[in-house]
């Protein structure tokens, strides 16, 4: 069997495999081999290496439409210069997704524009890259679809689907009054998710204005009982980043500052005991 018949059926195999990228490498690596500037290993490696790289490309393209991740942010297009009072390692620690793998809450609380979203959508990718399955929501969407759920029937199936990825990321708690029983759904969403998958939450208002936003304090308590026991929290005090050419125009005591006071300890919970966190640095 000649070279070219074997160069030849390599590529009939590379088309039945559906390895367009290592096809198109292919001339070009064989030529390097022939002249000896790589090995036949490495001609291995890069063909395959090509081809790892357009499908790894492919699966985190449907896998941040699959997490509603339309708006692809990153940790390195967020202007920690902007915002001092963020620490940017902590951020960074985050990233390592450490917290998604303990099941953890992530709170980013702060006045709007300082990037709480930007930052809850950087991570959710990052996760997206990573592997894990997440999905991202606002607080207004959710509670609407656990509404609707419960209408038809078909809350515990809705809640079942919620409970799948291992980030859920709900954004913009506090800007948009919630529903009438939309704590009580939405409660329960987190009662099921609890210890069993990690979320971030986004808020403009500090945890003891959550009676007020969910429009009744009984059900806020017992949400922040849930999402404060396994909790980072994470506080951002700044200006908007989207106002920053316009701040002259605004009245300094208009802007919205979110408490920084939380809940008081939520109370001890029967059964298993909270876990030893206290020498861990990435909870707080």
């Amino acid at each position: 069997m000649t070279a070219a018949t074997t160069l030849d059926r390599v590529r009939h195999h590379l088309v039945g495999l559906r390895m367009p990228r290592a096809l198109e490498a292919l001339d070009h690596t064989v030529r390097q081999l022939e002249q000896g500037t790589i090995s036949a290993v490495e001609a291995l490696d890069i063909l395959l290496a090509e081809e790892f790289t357009i499908r790894e490309a492919r699966r985190v393209k449907a896998a941040l439409q699959m997490a509603r991740l339309t708006t692809v942010k990153t940790i390195a297009g967020f202007d920690f210069a902007f915002q001092p009072s963020l620490d940017r390692n902590r951020i960074l620690t985050l990233a390592q997704l450490g917290f998604v793998d303990r099941c953890e809450v992530l709170h980013l609380l702060g006045p709007p524009g300082t990037g709480k979203s930007h930052l809850a959508l950087a991570l959710g990718v990052e996760a997206v890259k990573a592997g894990r399955s997440v999905y991202f929501t606002t607080l207004a969407e959710i509670v609407a679809s656990l509404a609707k759920a419960e209408r038809e029937g078909t809350l515990r199936d809705r809640i079942r689907v919620l409970c799948r990825p291992a980030l859920l990321i709900v954004d913009e708690i506090g800007y948009l009054p919630v529903i009438d029983g939309g704590g009580n759904l939405f409660f329960q969403l987190v009662n099921a998710r609890y210890e069993r998958g990690a979320m971030i939450l986004t808020s403009n208002r500090g945890f003891v204005e959550w009676g007020e936003v969910f429009g009744d304090p009984v059900v806020a308590t017992a949400l922040l009982d849930r999402l404060l026991h396994h909790a980072v929290v994470v506080q951002i005090e700044g200006a908007s980043y989207r106002l920053r050419q316009h701040a002259a125009l605004i009245p300094e005591n208009s802007m919205v500052r979110p408490s920084t006071s939380h809940q008081p300890n939520p109370p001890r919970r029967r059964g298993r005991s909270p876990k030893d966190r206290s020498n861990d640095p990435h909870t707080g």
